[in-house]
């Protein structure tokens, strides 16, 4: 039984020169023990979830709280925090029902399908006019800067209504929010700058209401703090997720010439190829819940109060879901991995993601079709919630 190990930790530390791969300790626990025991970095003792059916049972199960205020902070760094504290206002990943279901209802009918559909020509717009510029500016860009970025966040922009021109500031606070480099007054001065900005915004919206989604928002019941906070995370979540899943789907094609080829050259497999690369590389790689009463999950009983760590990239990687998991196959059907979350929280902005890499990748790869890494990459680290590209230098 797993009750009797205990890891001690998250595993850590991707394969030297395979930065799209799992450590090989979460995978090789996660085939031994799928719910096991772990300890805290802060010696709370709760459990890690790897396996595929177990981490989808957690995420749907409504007796494990997203409130950060109840859990433990799974990953090294946050050992001397006594007690996380509670979500900021309008942070839809650290709150519970039945507010978050108030705000939740609120933005469902903005983010759906059809709608997120209707932008493809848009994104087509903003990724040509970047393109463009990289054509200019010649061989030797940083895609992060000049592609990866720019897109979702011109996208994010239009629908919320933020003024592009105000980019460098807020750009500069999104990353900072979530740099597990720089100390935390620093990144907490950060959201506080970004919830400042957007409720500035908010109140010129009141006053002279605009086409976007915060001046839709301005007729509800929500607050002028509850607004500011609720776009406050959407304009965070919705740059920083999609510009990592562009950059590092970049990376890991290039390291992949055969399935770049099937992206570039055939547009019917677009779809299904941002699918297979959310599941292959799973960039919100882990996240933590809280029992509210005890839960039995893959023959063990967590109980109340314990926290469980939900390693969103050993399920995606889970040979009972998806065999050969270690393989990108673009043609896969990978359709049913848990990138974007499960149940409740289910990642908000999902189609927009989709919508904007499927435009996106394929775009940047028949524009340059000798595209090619030129230069050290820098990745983000591990410790980050989001796993991605800080810098890939790429020449054609």
């Amino acid at each position: 039984m797993s009750h009797e190990k205990v890891v001690d930790g998250v595993p850590l530390g991707r394969p030297p020169g395979c930065p799209f791969d799992p450590p090989a300790a979460l995978s090789e626990l996660r085939d031994e023990a799928p719910v096991v025991r772990m300890k805290f970095p802060d010696g709370h003792l709760g459990w890690l979830v790897t396996g595929y059916p177990e981490v989808r049972a957690v995420a749907a199960d409504q007796r494990f709280s997203n409130r950060y205020e109840l859990s433990h902070f799974p990953l090294p760094g946050m050992e001397h925090v006594e007690q996380l504290p509670p979500a900021p206002v309008g942070d839809l990943t650290g709150i519970d029902a039945p507010e978050h279901t108030r705000f939740r209802k609120l933005l469902t009918g903005k983010f759906t399908v059809r709608r997120m559909r209707l932008l493809s020509d848009r994104v087509a717009e903003v990724a040509a006019e970047h393109l463009d510029a990289m054509e200019a500016a010649g061989p030797g860009v940083d895609l992060v800067e000049a592609y990866a970025h720019p897109v979702p966040a011109v996208m994010i922009c239009e629908l919320l209504g933020v003024p592009y021109a105000d980019r460098e500031s807020f750009q500069a606070n999104s990353a900072a929010i979530s740099d597990v480099d720089l100390p935390e007054t620093d990144r907490m001065n950060a959201y506080g700058a970004l919830q400042e900005y957007v409720g500035e915004l908010v109140l010129t919206k009141r006053a002279s209401p605009t086409d976007d989604l915060l001046s839709d928002l301005t007729g509800s019941d929500l607050t002028d703090e509850e607004l500011a906070g609720l776009g406050t995370f959407l304009l965070a979540a919705g740059l920083d997720t999609t510009a990592n899943m562009i950059a590092l789907g970049t990376y890991a094609l290039l390291s992949h010439p055969a399935q770049l080829a099937v992206v570039r050259d055939d547009p019917a497999a677009a779809g299904g190829a941002v699918e297979e690369l959310m599941r292959y590389l799973s960039i919100a790689h882990t996240g933590v819940r809280a029992a509210l009463e005890d839960v039995e999950v893959g023959g063990e009983v967590i109980r109340a109060g314990e926290s469980v760590v939900v390693s969103v990239l050993g399920a995606n990687r889970d040979p009972r879901r998806f065999p050969r998991p270690d393989e990108l196959d673009v043609r896969r059907d990978a359709v049913g991995h848990v990138a974007f979350g499960h149940g409740v929280h289910q990642c908000l902005g999902q189609q927009l993601a989709r919508v904007e890499m499927t435009v996106a990748l394929p775009e940047l790869l028949r524009r340059f079709p000798g595209l090619r890494v030129d230069g050290e990459v820098v990745l983000r680290s591990e410790l980050q919630n989001i796993y991605g590209v800080r810098r890939l230098p790429v020449a054609w």
